[in-house]
């Protein structure tokens, strides 16, 4: 892989890892599987039945917990902790033939990423909340969960569009976590004075 092939994997797979980890990891899998792409030699192994079997398993948890008010917010609370941390090894995966410090530098731009993908879909999906109807929640998780599969398949077949895709999904997220937090901030002042 080029460089820009391998930035566009670590970060395409980075976002979308911060939106649904395991549904990536079963995407990359099942795309080298088929013959799709064929991934780096360290992330080949995400095409092994055992490693699929489990991501897909994970996925469909996932897609349960997503769906139910809550304990999506439970499930974000936990993964905060595991989609960074994964991001940054397949990221690590994907620079395989770079020098140590490329790869490291890769894993660390990763992790950051996926931790802004996660921390914009964890807020808003904790606002979404607060609102009594389900279905705003329900079309939220499969907004992520079809977001992460194309977001990985883009990856691997337009790496260029990726990373500008990504760049604006970055400045996205970071303006409705400015927002999100703004408008937190007010509605604890608010119940302070009241």
């Amino acid at each position: 892989m080029n460089p820009i092939e391998t930035l566009g994997l670590a970060l395409g797979a980075a976002f979308s890892s911060g939106l649904n980890l395991y549904a990536t990891i079963a995407t990359l899998g099942l795309l080298q599987r088929f013959g799709v792409v064929h991934l780096p030699e360290q992330l080949q192994v995400l095409a092994h039945p055992w490693v699929l079997g489990i991501a897909i398993g994970l996925y469909v948890l996932e897609f349960l917990a997503d769906k139910i008010p809550f304990v999506d917010t439970v499930w974000d609370a936990i993964h905060t902790v595991i989609r960074p941390p994964a991001a940054a090894l397949l990221a690590y995966g994907a620079a395989g033939a770079a020098p140590p410090e490329w790869r490291w530098g890769a894993a660390l731009l990763a992790g950051g990423v996926a931790l802004t993908s996660h921390g914009s879909k964890a807020s808003v999906r904790a606002a979404a909340n607060a609102s009594p109807e389900p279905f705003s929640n329900w079309a939220l998780s499969l907004g992520e969960d079809t977001l992460a599969v194309w977001l990985t398949w883009l990856a691997t077949m337009h790496p260029m569009a990726t990373i500008v895709v990504v760049v604006i999904l970055i400045a996205l997220a970071a303006f409705v976590l400015f927002h999100l937090f703004r408008f937190l901030r007010r509605a604890v002042r608010r119940l302070l004075e009241a």
